[in-house]
């Protein structure tokens, strides 16, 4: 239960219901189902390489571990490192979501001028300065171990898929707009362009799931981190998958592409008055609250792995003698992700940071977990039967996000700090990676690490972190 509470917040079903389905359906139109189905498919398919791996190898490190160990360091260390910096990038661009939610609660309070400032939701600067508040809070509180957290969690997804369920499921019945077939034909979604980046964008929705196997050094039975990671995975397809049939039996097109990270908060005006109609923009506030405190966690177990073998600095390897937690990793987590969300000033609007980010993150995920199918793939290859799945999954996540990247290449010829703007696009996912290769060069010829040559750190053997 702990493990499914920390994988369900990290998915964060409720944020990617308010407003990624929104901005999928910007680019898809009324096709939201038959993506989130689709990009189900591969993501399942990662999940039991995940299962699989966990039982042979049960370690925090998980991904990084794993493909260090089957098929390169060098590949092994950037999947750390790609869990690193998407993680830092979800947490800067959610710590502006929750200080949007926030804003809009305030004006739903009749809070219209709070010390003389007016609450702006697309405010990028007040969503972000708001949102680091909230952002310290739930640092403070990982700090202090798994089960507080988990905890907290527990509550935050009751009340988060209590009010989805019934705003969804109402939605359902009493919508405007008719069911129609069209919702699930991929053939009829405008472009191959259109396709590939709606199914990058569902991948990340998906993305979280496992976090569960990040405490697997901290569970009784590692058996139940695969347990719990499968358990999140499809109750996130069924929830996904009434929030697309809802949003667009009760929203036009325009409507869903046009409210963005407002998206469940319209929602609920459309369904309800206030003050029912503010429940969805309270769960979506809850979700985003518990999605910062979910990234921080199983981010910082896999730095702690990374340090344990000398590929990361001796800071994420330093246990709190009082929590029995990675503590100053966990802070020093927060405290980047702070700082990259006032980076991300530079995008005036909450929706361009949403956009541009989301994009991001899908494309290097892909990455991410086709190197851990191919992983599996690879260490168990001498049972061709459990082969093909996870290639197959790895082979449409590497051909999807190489299109996209493709498509943002030749969609401009210019750069610009703009989410229109393809060169900006790709930059972005291609600055993570980099940083990437840099960092593991650092670690193999400065730190001396000896995961470089054996795949193992200094001490396999070392006693595993407990809660």
């Amino acid at each position: 239960m702990d493990g499914f509470a920390i994988a369900a917040s990290s998915t964060a079903a409720t944020t990617s219901i308010g407003i990624g389905l929104g901005v999928t359906a910007g680019v898809v139109g009324l096709h939201l189902p038959i993506i989130m189905l689709l990009a189900f498919l591969p993501v399942l398919g990662i999940a039991s390489a995940y299962a699989r791996l966990n039982r042979s190898e049960p370690n925090m490190g998980s991904g990084y571990v794993w493909v260090g160990r089957s098929l390169s360091p060098w590949l092994g260390f950037l999947v750390g490192w790609i869990g690193l910096v998407a993680t830092v990038v979800f947490l800067s661009y959610t710590t502006a979501v929750t200080g949007s939610a926030l804003l809009q609660l305030a004006r739903l309070a009749g809070l219209d001028a709070v010390a003389g400032l007016t609450p702006d939701p697309d405010s990028t600067a007040q969503s972000t300065a708001l949102g680091i508040l909230v952002l310290v809070a739930v640092t403070l509180t990982a700090v202090t171990g798994l089960r507080s957290a988990a905890n907290l969690q527990k509550y935050l997804l009751v009340f988060e898929y209590a009010v989805l369920l019934a705003f969804c499921g109402y939605g359902l019945v009493v919508g405007p707009h008719p069911f129609s077939l069209d919702w699930l034909n991929p053939f009829t979604i405008p472009s191959g362009q259109a396709l590939a980046q709606g199914l990058i964008l569902s991948v990340f929705c998906y993305w979280g799931f496992e976090s569960s196997f990040s405490v697997n050094e901290e569970v009784r039975d590692p058996a139940d981190a695969s347990k719990a990671g499968l358990i999140t995975l499809f109750t996130m397809l069924g929830l996904f998958l009434l929030g697309s049939f809802a949003f667009q039996r009760v929203l036009s097109q325009d409507e869903l592409a046009g409210n963005g990270a407002q998206g469940l908060a319209f929602l609920g005006d459309r369904l309800a008055d206030q003050p029912l109609a503010a429940l969805p923009l309270i769960a979506l506030t809850f979700s985003a609250v518990a999605s910062l405190q979910a990234g921080v966690i199983p981010t910082v177990r896999g730095m702690f792995a990374m340090s344990r073998d000398r590929t990361m600095g001796p800071l994420w390897a330093r246990i709190s003698p009082r929590h029995g937690t990675p503590a100053a990793g966990t802070l020093a987590i927060g405290a980047i992700a702070a700082a990259v969300a006032v980076l991300s000033l530079v995008l005036p609007k909450i929706g361009d940071v949403i956009l541009a980010s989301v994009n991001a993150i899908g494309v290097v995920v892909s990455l991410y977990y086709a190197l851990i199918a191919l992983a599996a793939a690879a260490r168990f290859r001498a049972r061709p039967l459990t082969v093909v799945v996870p290639v197959l999954s790895a082979a449409v996540l590497l051909a999807l996000g190489g299109y996209l990247c493709w498509t943002f290449y030749t969609s401009a010829d210019h750069f610009e700090v703009s989410p229109d703007n393809g060169w900006f696009m790709l930059a972005c996912p291609a600055v993570m990676l980099l940083t990437g290769i840099m960092a593991a060069a650092w670690a193999k010829w400065v730190r001396k690490s000896p995961y470089f040559v054996t795949g193992r750190g200094t001490d396999p053997d070392a006693v595993p972190l407990t809660a």
